[in-house]
């Protein structure tokens, strides 16, 4: 039977396939728009499974907020090229997959793909993204902050959706949190986590076959030294002070005033306020990292 353009339009506007495939899936179909819609979706979950093995290191990441301030959202969707990553639709298809996500009560990753985007789930909803987009797609990272008391989530993406940093900060006044200087604090808090990078919140949260290796290099740079063993516990010690305070966010100082540690910062902070703050958790995601 003859397609017409108006059955065309009318699958795309569905299905927002490109105007061949949509074409193609009305021949294979007899011009049935239901069972074309199928076929679209069954032909991107087969090319998304042949392009599954090609590497997708580029991509945005995305956040969002409850209204609240309470609960917040930071993922990763990843693309092949830069190119497709400065695509409107693929931005607009991360904006969709996040607020459906944000709205759920997914915890983790495995949760956050099941959730419903229109008729599909989310991880079908990727796969049939492929079809129109041409490139291996991966939702690849989700994190889900709740507060647990009194504080607030905060976040911030950088580099045009290149970095992105999800921010829990408590505190003891259910009224601090709305406070113009609280806000400033935790935005310039996810500021200094984009730009340093730390690897834990604190010494805890350093593995410790990090903090093995960083030791057993310091060593090996004294090797020959003669100095006795306590004495070299004791330079190393110093040493380890120094790569705590690089990678720890509360021991980092703040890059806006390098003088002064995050702890600190959040410290001098609490008493103006007349509370005590705490950083809760942070994460932080790089696309491809």
């Amino acid at each position: 039977m003859a397609i017409t353009a108006a059955q065309v339009k009318e699958l795309r506007d569905k299905t927002n396939a490109g105007m061949m495939e949509c074409k193609g899936a009305l021949k294979e179909t007899d011009g049935d728009i239901d069972a074309a819609i199928k076929y679209l979706r069954e032909r991107g979950s087969i090319k998304a499974a042949k392009k599954a093995d090609r590497e997708a290191k580029e991509g945005l990441v995305t956040a969002q907020l409850s209204a609240d301030g309470k609960s917040g959202i930071l993922l990763e969707l990843n693309c092949e090229t830069d190119f497709v990553a400065k695509n409107d639709n693929f931005g607009a298809f991360l904006s969709e997959v996040a607020t459906a996500v944000a709205a759920s009560d997914a915890k983790d990753l495995e949760a956050a793909l099941t959730v419903s985007l229109g008729e599909l789930s989310v991880a079908d909803a990727v796969k049939a993204k492929v079809i129109e987009l041409g490139e291996n797609l991966q939702f690849s990272r989700f994190e889900r902050f709740d507060v647990s008391g009194s504080g607030a989530i905060a976040s911030y993406i950088h580099m045009g959706g290149k970095v992105g940093v999800l921010l829990e900060v408590g505190c003891e006044k259910d009224d601090t949190p709305s406070q113009d200087s609280f806000k400033d604090l935790v935005k310039d808090i996810t500021l200094h986590i984009a730009a340093a990078a730390p690897a834990g919140l604190n010494r805890e949260d350093i593995p410790a076959d990090l903090v093995q290796a960083e030791k057993d290099l310091f060593l090996k740079q004294m090797e020959g030294s003669g100095k006795p063993p306590e004495i070299l516990e004791k330079i190393v010690e110093g040493k380890l002070g120094k790569f705590y305070s690089e990678q720890c966010l509360v021991d980092q100082g703040f890059v806006k005033d390098p003088d002064t540690t995050i702890s600190g910062l959040v410290e001098t902070k609490g008493k103006e306020l007349g509370d005590t703050l705490t950083i809760n958790r942070f994460t932080r995601f790089a696309v491809g990292g």
